[in-house]
């Protein structure tokens, strides 16, 4: 039998230590934690290049009402650190990938080519997507190989990416490059004066390693799958970028400015931080009924969340630096704002952004529980869900279409749990409530011996999805399982 992190401490006697979730409590010593993948390239000093916004796509054709974009992922070498080349996966050659910006309700069909050496599959992160185009990770598209995902987007606007979702590999192909945002927009959104246009910005944050020659070395086994050791707890860069540019700088006026902020790491969390207040507005799922002033967000891998800079608070001349406060030496840098200019300002937040339903755990037609631990599984060791790695062929769970179901994940150290086509909502954390607003959410983290409660009500499509833990080294060693919407 599989000794689980809730069974060890039920054997020491340590459930209460457990229950209380505290930071750092890893009683199991030898559960892999995430370590740093050292950099043997020289590394830039922070602040000395421009902040990339990615290319917004247009639709190759537009038929009928339907928007169809092209997207090929390829290698291709580009500069990320001044003065070396590096070769990357991107879609379109391009890291991050371009942004696709579609509206909500009206039909989106990317089409992928594949020019890489090796299959793929995309995810759309945040997608209500039918199960054919959800990027089921053995849906393989094979090397000059198409396959066309079609997105209704019945859905809210919200910040959403995409990326590779690859069995066994999605580790090091989205370290390689292959991700990029999706933006969904609707009227009820853009009624509200929040900013836009140059000062909506889309922040995607990552951390990777580089070596002499310029590329971005990976730990993985060459005869199988998942990163080698030390590094299966995940794999944590040394270089932070945004938006593929290292430590960038941005020159803003003195104005509010939308920040969409993107964890894309493999592994790595952030705390979040101007050290002045940011006004938090929207999740993974979308706005929140009410903005909240905070002076930190936390981001773990897949969660984004969009908050308002008001840098009118600042002078003319004044770096206002993007820090992150989990992080030590160059990872607790992000990125820095440079106030250069007046500039007139029309935006504003309003007291009410959106009127959020709020799922009642009351009505549910189900209670189930899965918890997130390491085990020994083939011989070695890997991350497990309820003891079992993912198996394909293998459903654990079969909620109805239209039930609403309340969720108990328990977890060993910290894994960020991401569900497949239906966004939930945070229910308790250890038994209490959480502070803030009601969100729609569809990664939630679970820090070390830490049970998380979420209700979800499965509505839009029956057929088979996957749910799985958003370290991506996790994802890959097997910690994930089906369930089938019936």
């Amino acid at each position: 039998m599989t000794l689980t992190r809730r069974r060890a401490l039920g054997l020491l006697g340590l459930g209460a230590v457990a229950a209380a979730g505290l930071p750092g409590c890893s009683l199991l010593e030898a559960t892999p934690q995430p370590q740093l993948l050292p950099s043997t390239a020289p590394l830039p000093k922070p602040y000395r290049v421009s902040l990339p916004l990615p290319e917004v796509a247009e639709p190759a054709r537009t038929l009928s009402g339907v928007d169809y974009y092209d997207l090929a992922p390829r290698p291709a070498d580009v500069e990320i650190l001044p003065g070396l080349r590096t070769r990357i996966w991107g879609y379109g050659g391009r890291f991050p990938g371009p942004t696709i910006e579609a509206r909500s309700g009206r039909r989106t069909v990317v089409r992928l080519a594949n020019e890489l050496e090796v299959p793929t599959v995309m995810h759309l992160h945040g997608g209500r997507t039918p199960p054919e185009s959800d990027g089921y990770p053995t849906d393989l598209v094979r090397p000059g190989e198409r396959r066309d995902y079609d997105f209704p987007l019945d859905q809210r606007a919200a910040t959403l990416w995409y990326h590779d979702h690859r069995m066994d590999h999605t580790g090091p192909q989205v370290w390689r490059g292959l991700a990029g945002f999706f933006l969904v927009r609707d009227a009820e959104e853009e009624a509200l004066p929040l900013p836009a246009g140059d000062r909506d910005l889309p922040l995607m944050i990552c951390d990777r390693s580089f070596a002499e020659d310029g590329t971005m070395p990976y730990p993985s086994y060459p005869d199988r799958p998942g990163a080698r050791e030390p590094y299966m707890g995940g794999v944590l860069g040394d270089v932070i970028l945004v938006n593929g540019a290292p430590w960038p700088e941005l020159r803003v006026a003195r104005a509010r400015y939308r920040l969409r902020l993107l964890n894309a790491s493999n592994a790595r969390a952030y705390e979040l931080s101007t050290g002045g207040p940011l006004i938090r507005i929207g999740s993974d799922g979308g706005l929140l009924p009410a903005p909240v002033t905070v002076r930190q967000v936390r981001l773990a891998p897949g969660e984004r969340v969009d908050v308002v800079a008001d840098f009118s608070a600042y002078p003319i001349g004044q770096g206002v630096e993007l820090r992150n406060l989990a992080g030590e030496g160059p990872q607790a840098r992000v990125m820095r704002f440079v106030v250069d200019r007046d500039a007139r300002d029309d935006s504003a937040v309003p007291a009410r952004l959106s009127t959020v339903e709020r799922l009642d755990p009351a009505g549910a037609a189900a209670t189930r529980d899965f918890e997130f631990t390491s085990g020994s599984m083939h011989g070695g060791t890997g991350w497990l869900i309820n003891g079992k790695p993912f198996d394909p062929a293998r459903t654990d769970a079969r909620p109805k279409l239209g039930d609403t179901e309340v969720w108990r994940l328990t977890s060993d150290v910290a894994h960020p749990v991401h569900l497949h086509l239906a966004h939930f909502q945070v229910l308790s954390v250890n038994g209490k409530r959480p502070p803030g607003p009601i969100e729609w959410k569809d990664t939630v983290e679970l820090r070390d011996a830490q049970t998380v409660e979420i209700v979800t009500r499965f509505t839009g499509y029956r057929g088979r999805y996957v749910f799985h833990c958003h370290n991506l080294e996790h994802e890959d060693m097997a910690m994930m399982a089906n369930f089938e919407v019936v």
